[in-house]
């Protein structure tokens, strides 16, 4: 295991190198080299930033936060999340990102380093990135499905008109299904056409959709690609990825303040309850789409953070934020301007454009004469309206639905549309309005591909580089692992491509994802925090960075984020567990629109079945480390260590009596140094469990205890033996005996002094 190098009280932390040279002396070779010296710099640290931020918005701040918004009565969710963005998001993301910059080792290595024992976490982050991978292979499971939703979207972009803005035919009849009319087409195409879903999460993985299965093989295509050819993403492609939504969302806001109901709409959007705020529902979606959308317990953040270099990462961090919070505020007040579009054209309104459009329709011989409502049809009521439609001749049915505006002719409440797909039923309606509505289309949902692809880049790239630099067994075979993550990653996102797999995504993301992360950052937190040490961890950042980190990160490190996060943790357990089963958002068939259904307990199951599989490696490294080295010691109990550990504290030992070494020894020389070697090996393996970096400048007054074997020293299987701190934080045992040689010497010479004096 690597070793901080101690730091003398006369050594002060090494500064950045500055030309001291006069302005006038300076060349112009010298001149053009520091500019260009100073370019790249500030391009690295601007990529740092637009990487951070395309992985952001990629996560859920399209998608995600609005549907939350909208289930959570809008003003008081986005209350919530900025107060948790501020006093939960914003320290946690800093704290990820300084230990990047500080170890400059990757997510799974990085616990080792400060704890051994809890070397497990940073396997919990890969396999939580895959349900949802467990974290990473869990994440990116379901984000491919929004990936295969997009391509969807993207192609029917293409067809003019577009298909959403006019119900669809019933297969092998020539007649429109007239339960389309009862909602806006928008929702129907997501649900029967889209999702094709079924009433039910009950009722299996009987058959896959085929748009979505050649969806769902074209994006895991897509990234193996990339990761086989080792494609890095441009700073091009990174501003397109951040630019070209926002264009797209501007452009779709401005129309949108025309629309009727948009005033009211953004009025519901920012009106709060404070009531409302007593919903433990409330609390722990907030918190959970703070750390989800931040990309926290990924182990994403630290692995982009470690490869940036020396950054500002509170400037990183809070740029983080605000662009994260401004992006999920637009696409929010797009969907409830939509939202409230189709509340308001509903019910009667709907009745009168339709019966007006069919009107002047007749008027121009577009339609037939026979198909004129009747004069009294304004004075009834809108169920009306459909029986007569349902009476007129099957041809003629065809027409009058065909013209027909999309607008419901059932009265919609703004509470309808609640699940997941809202962004995208919202989103295709906007843009239909826009002049070339296919154009816009096609240019929105490109850009919502680019940004979903390139955060799920970044998610496996934290499952297949830290794997590769941790398990010496994959770097003989290097390409094959990620022909495993990507093969293994399509057939398991097959489940999302079932009829219920629009519900069985739902399960994962309103409860398997977010019960994961609060207990993955809890370990987190307390590990750096508690176990290693706040004050402590703030004392080496000012020995690796030159400045003291803020006080109050630290403050809120181990009084706020960490109760906040147990907190929440619990609510997510109570809610999952209580005796009234959650419920989730399913499509009626019958009723054409969306109910509630609640979870079976075998469903439920599930959800503990791959949260306890998640934190398996968790209690597993320790044990499987323990169980190593007590083999190894059973096994060959006379073999000599691999090196012998010089100690940490460099003081000589007092001369021994020369009477004393010539006592009797029935035991051989030999075996006894092989047995107290040995026993002493076992120690200092078991005690190193728990061993973790003092801070620099207090390494030197410490017991040896609480220091970090060296390099050189290993005798055990905990130790480190991969990981490495930067060459400036190394020591050599010959420079601590040789500085605890000379500070002996110095001392003797002063005594002489004052002697003599």
């Amino acid at each position: 295991m690597a070793s901080f190098e101690g730091i003398t009280e006369g050594e002060a932390p090494k500064q950045p190198q500055t030309f001291t040279a006069s302005p006038l002396k300076l060349t112009a070779k010298e001149i053009l080299a520091t500019k260009t010296q100073n370019y790249f710099a500030q391009t690295k640290r601007t990529e740092t930033i637009l990487i951070q931020i395309a992985f952001s918005i990629g996560l859920g701040s399209m998608w995600r936060f609005p549907y939350l918004c909208h289930r959570n009565g809008g003003g008081e969710f986005i209350l919530m999340y900025l107060l948790m963005l501020l006093f939960f998001g914003i320290p946690l993301l800093y704290m990820e990102m300084i230990m990047g910059q500080w170890l400059r080792i990757d997510s799974t290595r990085i616990w080792k380093q400060l704890v051994p024992c809890l070397g497990g976490i940073g396997y919990s982050s890969i396999l939580a990135h895959y349900v949802h991978p467990q974290v990473c292979i869990l994440v990116s499971l379901y984000n491919s499905i929004i990936i295969s939703w997009s391509l969807s979207y993207l192609g029917n972009s293409f067809y003019h008109p577009l298909p959403w803005n006019e119900c669809p035919l019933v297969k092998n009849v020539n007649v429109t299904d007239l339960s389309c009319l009862q909602t806006v087409s928008h929702q129907y195409f997501w649900y029967q056409t889209t999702l094709n879903a079924s009433s039910y999460i009950e009722e299996g993985i009987k058959s896959l959709v085929p748009n979505l299965t050649l969806g769902i093989f074209a994006a895991w295509f897509i990234l193996f690609i990339i990761i086989i050819i080792g494609l890095k993403i441009s700073m091009p492609i990174l501003i397109v990825s951040v630019f070209l939504p926002y264009i797209t969302l501007l452009c779709l806001l401005i129309r949108g303040l025309f629309l009727e109901g948009a005033a009211t709409s953004l009025r519901r959007m920012v009106t709060t309850e404070l009531s409302n705020w007593a919903s433990l529902d409330l609390w722990y979606q907030a918190g959970g789409h703070v750390l989800y959308s931040l990309g926290l317990g990924m182990g994403t953040v630290i692995n982009i953070s470690y490869k940036a270099g020396d950054n500002n990462y509170v400037q990183v961090a809070l740029w983080t934020a605000v662009v994260n919070l401004v992006t999920s505020l637009l696409t929010t007040s797009i969907i409830f301007i939509v939202l409230g579009f189709w509340a308001t054209t509903s019910g009667q309104a709907c009745v009168e454009k339709s019966v007006l459009k069919l009107t002047n329709l007749i008027h121009k011989g577009v339609l037939p004469q026979n198909i004129r409502p009747p004069k009294d049809i304004l004075l009834l009521t809108s169920l009306d309206y459909l029986k007569w439609i349902e009476n007129l001749p099957q041809h003629l049915q065809h027409k009058v639905v065909h013209f027909s505006p999309t607008c419901s002719i059932k009265t919609q409440k703004e509470k309808f549309m609640q699940g997941p797909g809202l962004a995208f039923a919202a989103f295709s309606q906007a843009v239909s309005l826009l002049p070339g509505a296919s154009f816009w289309s096609i240019v929105f949902f490109l850009a919502l591909l680019i940004t979903e692809l390139s955060a799920l880049i970044k998610i496996l790239e934290g499952i297949v580089f830290p794997l590769q630099n941790t398990i010496s067994a994959i770097n003989k075979y290097r390409m094959m692992l990620p022909v495993v993550v990507c093969l293994g990653g399509f057939l398991s996102s097959l489940v999302f491509t079932s009829h219920p797999g629009s519900y069985i995504m739902s399960l994962f993301d309103d409860h398997l994802i977010p019960l994961i992360l609060f207990i993955i950052v809890a370990f987190q937190n307390t590990t750096l925090a508690w176990i290693y040490g706040a004050n402590r961890f703030r004392e080496e950042m000012y020995g690796e960075l030159g400045r003291l980190l803020w006080s109050f990160f630290t403050f809120l490190w181990c009084y706020v984020t960490l109760p906040g996060l147990l907190a929440l943790l619990i609510i997510c357990l109570m809610h999952l567990y209580d005796s009234v089963p959650p419920h989730y958002i399913a499509w009626s068939r019958n009723m054409t629109q969306e109910v509630k259904q609640p979870y079976m307990q075998s469903t439920l199951g599930w959800i503990t079945f791959l949260s306890i599989l998640t934190f398996l490696p968790i209690p597993i490294y320790p044990l499987h480390q323990w169980w190593y080295l007590q083999d190894h010691i059973v096994n060959d109990p006379f073999e000599k260590p691999l090196c012998k550990k010089t100690p940490l504290v460099p003081t000589k030992p007092p001369q021994r009596p020369n009477y004393l070494l010539a006592k009797p020894n029935f035991m051989s020389q030999d075996r006894r140094s092989e047995n107290s070697s040995k026993r002493s090996s076992m120690v200092r393996g078991l005690d190193s469990m728990w061993r973790f970096n003092l801070p620099l400048n207090e390494q030197s007054e410490s017991s040896s205890r609480f220091s970090m074997p060296l390099i050189a020293s290993l005798t055990s299987i905990f130790s480190m033996r991969s990981l490495s701190l930067p060459t400036s934080r190394q020591v050599s045992p010959s420079s601590n005996i040789d500085n605890g040689d000379r500070s002996k010497e110095n001392n003797e010479e002063n005594l002489h002094k004052r002697s003599v004096q």
